[in-house]
């Protein structure tokens, strides 16, 4: 049964920006993402609108987030008051373990319901979605389905994150493996496309034309201005998407500061601004779009349940691994350390 002790906020952003003020003025957050600035525009939206709060934003993949998460928490050194990441199994331990603070932000009543814990624990701030991403420059007809990315006129012209790199990348290609087998794979393979660490770098390589476009990234549903770039969902193929999780600790120095920063981000204004898709079932989607959890062929909960299944996304990233080889680089969010001092 949920906690139903827990009210939702009754205070407004500016009494809670008061306080916040009174309890220090800092806040610090550890988001995942794949570069250092990759939260800079809502960094800078949240500052703008309360600039008396020292916001640290320490941007790094979530993978890495959590572990060294893990071991601020062993050692009794937490860093960070807010949490936001992909590791959506990291949110259920924590909250076993007794780590995260049970609240419920001003609008958790109108967050879908798959998208937040029963309890209060954590919730959804956003809703990302992998698709396919191409050049309006360079391309006038898109692939529409995963087969249409064989099409030999494609060929070196893709780029790609390392789907053994990153989980999200890595369901986006298990739902097309399940659906049309390992050769398909390898036929995919066979355009040369090229792989690199973090989506955000096959992002940036179609925004510049280097590649006239991406398989399984990250993009906004109104192509935003000057930019050459455009999102797009396959008609039937399928795609994936997720609610990313955030959550304050209980060891939080600063739990009014997180308050404030998670009323924000599910405030309308700012979910209005977002990217992609609303958590809240009140906010209508971008023009042209359903609701996310409308869509007939992306798999919600799919990603949840196989995020929690680390032994079948361990076996499947070493398969993966035969086919593709182990990832290169350094990460492109730069190697931080267990203690990052620095954010945008």
């Amino acid at each position: 049964m949920p906690n139903n002790s827990i009210l939702e906020e009754t205070k407004s952003l500016s009494q809670l920006y008061d306080e916040a003020i009174d309890e220090g003025g800092e806040l610090t957050v550890y988001a995942g993402g794949d570069t250092i600035d990759q939260q800079d525009d809502n960094a800078k939206a949240f500052r703008k609108m309360f600039p008396k709060i020292n916001l640290h934003m320490i941007v790094d993949y979530s993978k890495f987030h959590n572990a060294r998460i893990d071991l601020q928490l062993q050692n009794n050194t937490l860093k960070p008051d807010v949490v936001q990441l992909q590791v959506l199994h990291d949110f259920p331990r924590w909250k076993d373990e007794g780590h995260l603070l049970e609240y419920k932000p001003a609008g958790f009543s109108k967050i879908y319901h798959a998208f937040k814990d029963i309890d209060a624990a954590w919730v959804g701030i956003s809703v990302n979605a992998f698709a396919y991403f191409y050049n309006v420059n360079l391309i006038d007809n898109p692939p529409i389905s995963a087969n249409d990315y064989l099409d030999n006129q494609w060929k070196n012209k893709i780029s790609v994150n390392y789907p053994n790199d990153d989980d999200a990348t890595q369901f986006f290609f298990m739902k097309y493996i399940e659906k049309y087998g390992w050769d398909w794979l390898n036929r995919f393979l066979d355009q040369h496309p090229n792989f690199l660490r973090g989506g955000q770098a096959a992002i940036e390589e179609v925004i510049s034309g280097k590649k006239a476009l991406a398989f399984g990234v990250f993009g906004s549903l109104k192509q935003l201005h000057g930019n050459p770039t455009k999102f797009l969902l396959p008609d039937t193929d399928p795609f994936m998407a997720w609610a990313q999780r955030a959550a304050i600790f209980k060891q939080a120095k600063h739990p009014i500061a997180a308050k404030l920063y998670l009323n924000w981000w599910l405030s309308t204004e700012q979910q209005i601004h977002w990217h992609q898709w609303s958590v809240r079932t009140d906010i209508p989607p971008k023009a042209g779009y359903k609701p996310i959890w409308e869509y007939s062929n992306v798999d919600l909960e799919g990603f949840v349940e196989t995020m929690m299944n680390r032994a079948l996304m361990e076996r499947f990233r070493a398969q993966l691994t035969q086919y593709i080889g182990e990832a290169k680089g350094l990460p492109s969010a730069g190697i931080l350390g267990l203690y990052p001092e620095t954010g945008h």
